[in-house]
């Protein structure tokens, strides 16, 4: 009887220490991918203003790059060329198979 009570004993305290240590972990999951992983947003508006600046189409060229831009969370240096730097941003197309980033 005292070996059955040491036993179920031992067992909760098992499961005591599992359910503290998967909370600890779940936290701490948590705790990263709110902190260190998390990418920053870069400020798609003045991005997209730089990148579109000599456009002959100003207002649309900024439309196509401010959506670019939310999904890809990058806009190439410049105002044309560059797209090896997002790779994202150069790979999106349109319905038609063009190139949707300018």
């Amino acid at each position: 009887m005292a070996l059955s009570k040491v036993l179920i004993i031992s067992l909760l305290f098992s499961l005591l220490v599992l359910n503290i240590v998967e909370a600890d972990d779940t936290t701490a999951i948590g705790d990263v991918a709110e902190g260190s992983l998390k990418k920053k947003s870069i400020d798609c508006g003045g991005s997209c203003a730089a990148r579109c600046r000599l456009s002959s189409r100003p207002r649309l060229c900024k439309r196509a790059c401010g959506t670019c831009c939310q999904r890809c969370n990058c806009v190439p240096p410049g105002t044309a060329g560059n797209l090896e730097v997002c790779p994202c941003y150069a790979n999106m197309t349109t319905h038609g198979g063009r190139r949707k980033c300018p």
